[in-house]
């Protein structure tokens, strides 16, 4: 409140300035006319009029004049994405990446246009202006950007430079890389331009490209692996605006059970007794001639594109992969719905109009994606855009030569790594293609007879009666069981006057009466979960048999392996590339067969569709999956063989070490040591999980005859530290290696900040208890020398690390001592997800 004495202040100013004379403002000088500002310009008509200005390397878009009540001139749909690439998968900064796909509105207010992103994951699904305008006032929209009017005419056209919308970080690149660890960098809009080459108008869509430099005085280790001059990187950046996919389409609901992507939203506007919350698949349209028929013709079919720029014989190989979802249309009563070509020549591979499978160079292997254009209005998918990144084939190949030799590659034979790897490669495409359907990932399809391409295949090898490994049925061909059934619920059109939702159950039941699970990445991917059938990278129903296949196979290329292993005239130092997916060979089946223990088997199950309740794996398929768990920490089982330890010779002059190899402390000699501890941890960090220690002791409360966390732990220290001494030092120093692992585990599960109470005391006193087991061993033989030798200080160093931790508890938080190294990538056959792929839809 302002005082009596400030408004007396006040008071002789204002009555001066009321006295002063008023000068009215000279008026505005009136935007030019629109045709007067593009004099010389090339005009594009198109979704909308643009006007291209070669010479500056700028373009105009001409706006119509504004029909809704805030300005609004039209909605459309709105993604970017980058023609070129990093190469880094690490990054993933890919050829071909797509960013979200947005609906933007264009709104003229004042002397500025607007780019507005709608809000919608909140709405009113309802006709009534009083709802709807309530849902948009109470969740902000974004503005994107906002440029000022530089020409009107008469009639409300208006003209508006769109170029700085287009030389823009819209990619959000800059965010990406110092995300992934490559430093600060900024756009530098001096060396950043317009392509006019690639500015084009089309009736549906309007295209662009520009070249955006980015800049850093200290870029990371990827971008100077990668870019000629690692403080400067050039990408070009890819704009689509397109119109808004008309009406005929009606979204789908979205069923757990089905396998579908979907989009999500809030709807306001549901009735009090339905959920809020609405789902609806992702899928292409597709509509029947006849949709009275139950089989018919597609009025237009879903075409996918295969880059060019993949050589052959892989494209080929693409095209027929791609081409098996052809039997799943046909399944759900589609003919010709659906086929497969090579990418025209003068067809641009970000074009919506175009479904495309790219071929994508990067300079390390790393993964696959399937996605697309989707409007999140309905989840109808625009256009499906694949990545296939190009080493993924070549690291297939060197899998089989590890398995099998070099001696067959490229003889078409019977063990030919290359037969191999293009079987591969076809089911890779139908399986990002799917993904680009609409499809998501089904882990449990491997457990019914390999019923998916939407699963992640390991090559299914056997071991023959002669000692030999059998590669006749690495992996299935066609669509399977569920990719069927999946493409029946997503696709099939009812006829005229069906009930749909009574339709879809149906497709549903029979499903579920035909066996056919559904299992997704929320299943699956976490080291801890728990399903007995969710796994990646595995073969058969019983995930502990499995293993036992896995390691035999495994032995037998071991025992093999040689320099045949690599191709005649390469060094052999190159076998270490080689060895690493053959000695790692169980590494997926070890994942599926751990989750046996402590596992829960589960549906994701709907009221009234009598699917059983959740219920754990049974006692004794719990505890023999624990035993061949614990076989592979077995000396014998983590030694290599001497003739293969004196072929890995160091790197040849010129050839760095890679992340392919073995790491290791031994350098610049192979550390096999290092590779049993690798291995031996695999098996001890997947048993000493916090969340499947804690499900040990739960499900032993509530039934005692399932194993409990005290009887895995002390199966675990018995494995290690129990049982007759190897027969040689050579062993024995394995098996110090895989003890030391152990107490490196149970510490780890102890200190873990995701334990439970219960588990960090039971992990407490199996620490203690390991303690009062090593003493005897540190003893000395009358001062002279240790009671067992080399076990005696190997001792007497694991009692200090345990000994630590007891006196210090929960504060003993760092890792004082060394720890087992990681092993060199695996998937996809080769590494984690980029961090930024933020999209389930991937291999």
């Amino acid at each position: 409140m302002r005082s009596r004495r400030s408004a007396a202040v006040l008071l002789p100013w204002l009555t001066l300035a009321a006295a002063l004379p008023v000068t009215a403002a000279p008026p505005p000088e009136p935007l030019p006319k629109v045709a007067a500002r593009t004099v010389g310009l090339e005009r594009r008509p198109g979704l909308l009029v643009t006007y291209l200005d070669r010479q500056r390397g700028r373009v105009w878009l001409e706006v119509p004049k504004a029909a809704g009540p805030r300005g609004e001139v039209g909605s459309y749909l709105y993604v970017e994405g980058l023609l070129s690439g990093l190469g880094s998968n690490p990054v993933g900064l890919d050829r071909g990446q797509l960013g979200d796909t947005r609906v933007v509105t264009l709104r003229r207010v004042g002397d500025r246009l607007l780019v507005e992103q709608q809000n919608l994951a909140f709405r009113a699904l309802t006709d009534r202006p009083e709802e709807l305008r309530a849902v948009r006032e109470s969740f902000a929209p974004s503005v994107l950007w906002a440029g000022e009017i530089a020409a009107l005419d008469p009639d409300g056209r208006a003209l508006v430079d769109l170029t700085p919308f287009l030389v823009r970080d819209a990619h959000d690149v800059v965010a990406t890389l110092k995300a992934t660890g490559q430093g600060s960098w900024s756009l530098d809009a001096a060396r950043s331009a317009l392509d006019p080459e690639a500015c084009l108008a089309f009736p549906e869509n309007l295209e662009f490209e520009t070249l955006l430099t980015y800049q850093s005085a200290e870029p990371g280790e990827e971008v100077r692996r990668t870019a000629p001059s690692p403080s400067a990187i050039t990408l070009v950046q890819h704009h689509s605006l397109l119109r808004l996919p008309g009406p005929g389409y009606t979204p789908r609901r979205y069923d757990p059970r089905a396998g579908s992507f979907d989009v999500r939203f809030f709807d306001y506007a549901a009735p009090l007794g339905a959920p809020i919350e609405t789902r609806w698949i992702v899928r292409h349209r597709l509509e029947k001639v006849d949709p009275a028929a139950a089989t018919s013709p597609a009025k237009e079919p879903i075409v996918f594109y295969v880059d060019s720029g993949a050589p052959e014989p892989v494209r080929s190989a693409l095209v027929e992969g791609a081409s098996w979802w052809a039997q799943a249309f046909a399944a759900a009563g589609f003919e010709n719905a659906y086929r497969v070509e090579i990418l025209p020549a003068d067809a641009h591979p970000l074009d919506a109009r175009y479904n495309v499978i790219q071929w994508v160079h990067r300079a390390t292997r790393g993964w696959s994606y399937g996605g697309g254009v989707v409007d999140p209005r309905t989840g109808e998918m625009v256009k499906g855009h694949v990545t296939l990144g190009s080493l993924r084939v070549r690291q297939d190949r060197l899998l089989f030569e590890g398995l099998v030799g070099a001696d067959a590659t490229g003889t078409g034979g019977a063990n030919d790594p290359l037969v191999y790897a293009l079987a591969r490669i076809r089911q890779l495409a139908a399986h990002e293609v799917g993904h680009a359907l609409g499809f998501a990932h089904n882990f449990a399809a491997s457990t019914y007879g390999r019923a998916s391409v939407m699963d992640y295949p390991a090559p299914l090898v056997r071991v023959t009666a002669a000692g030999e490994l059998d590669l006749s049925q690495a992996y299935a061909a066609g669509a399977g069981a569920w990719d069927k059934h999946a493409a029946r619920y997503a696709y099939s059109q009812f006829p005229p006057g069906a009930d749909e939702e009574a339709a879809l159950a149906a497709i549903v039941q029979e499903g579920l009466a035909q066996g056919l699970l559904f299992l997704g990445d929320e299943d699956a991917r976490a080291p801890g979960s728990s399903h007995p059938l969710a796994h990646l990278w595995d073969n058969g129903l019983d995930a502990a048999a499995g293993l036992e296949q896995a390691l035999a196979v495994r032995a037998v290329a071991l025992a093999k392996f040689g320099a045949h292993n690599v191709a005649a005239g390469r060094p052999l130092a190159w076998l270490q590339e080689v060895l690493a997916p053959v000695y790692f060979h169980h590494r997926y089946q070890l994942e599926a067969a751990a989750k046996l223990v402590a596992g829960v088997d589960y549906r994701h199950a709907a009221r009234g569709d009598g699917q059983p309740a959740a219920q754990p794996v049974d006692a004794a398929r719990q505890r023999k999956a624990l035993a061949v768990l614990l076989s592979t920490l077995d000396p014998a089982a983590l030694d290599l063989p001497e003739p293969v330890l004196a072929l890995l010779l160091p790197r040849p002059p010129g050839e760095p070490p890679n992340r392919e190899l073995f790491p290791g402390r031994t350098d610049p000699a192979f550390d096999p040591l290092a590779a049993a501890a690798t291995a031996a941890d695999m098996t001890v960090d997947l048993l000493l999980q916090p969340q499947r220690a804690a499900r040990l002791v739960d499900l032993h409360r509530r039934q005692p005859a399932l194993p409990g966390l005290e009887e895995v732990l002390a199966a675990l220290v018995d494995k290690a530290f129990g049982g007759p001494q190897p027969p040689d030092e050579r062993r024995r120093e394995v098996r110090r290696s895989v003890q030391w692992v152990v107490v490196e585990g149970l510490l780890d599960l102890a200190r873990s900040p995701e334990a439970s109470a219960a588990v960090v005391a039971r992990t407490d006193d199996a620490l203690r208890d390991l303690v009062a087991r090593l003493r005897p061993l540190t003893l000395r033989d009358g001062g002279l020398g240790w009671v067992a030798g080399a076990d005696g200080p190997h001792a007497m160093y694991l009692i200090a690390r345990v000994e630590r931790y007891l006196e210090r508890g929960q504060e003993e938080t760092a890792a004082a001592g060394p720890k087992p190294p990681p092993p060199p990538p695996g998937a996809p056959i080769g590494g984690a997800a980029p961090a930024l792929a933020g999209c389930s839809w991937d291999e």
